[in-house]
């Protein structure tokens, strides 16, 4: 029986080669989650520390990993693919994960300033109750 309504997920759970990303644009709060985890760190943000931009290719899900004052920052920007659920259930899901060196320097440097490492992520696209 083919469902005949379908729900878009609210909770993104992937990982790949060390990492794992949890993302939900929700939570009981009202405030989208997402928790970063690699080899070295756990990181969680809310709120206004993820910033989503809508794009042709899905949701690009970013955030601040590191920061520093003088040399510049990584960032971890998730690609969220369109995804339709039936009801409740869980599906699995494959998409990219991006992580972005920003260098910066107080004397102008010349050459590529952002370097992306991507990495694949496979998981899950879930509709759950808050």
């Amino acid at each position: 029986m083919v469902p005949t309504s379908f729900n878009e997920p609210n909770l993104y759970q992937v990982s790949g080669k060390h990492l794992h990303i949890s993302y939900s644009t929700t939570g009981i709060d009202g405030k989208p989650k997402f928790t970063y985890q690699d080899l070295h760190q756990t990181l969680s943000f809310s709120g206004e520390e993820i910033r989503t931009i809508h794009t042709e290719v899905g949701v690009l899900v970013s955030v601040t990993i590191r920061l520093t004052v003088d040399t510049g920052g990584t960032t971890f920007s998730l690609l969220v693919p369109r995804v339709n659920i039936p009801s409740e259930q869980v599906v699995p899901i494959q998409t990219v994960g991006i992580t972005t060196v920003h260098k910066f320097s107080i004397i102008p440097v010349i050459g590529q300033r952002d370097l992306y490492h991507t990495t694949h992520l496979t998981g899950s696209a879930s509709r759950v109750r808050f």
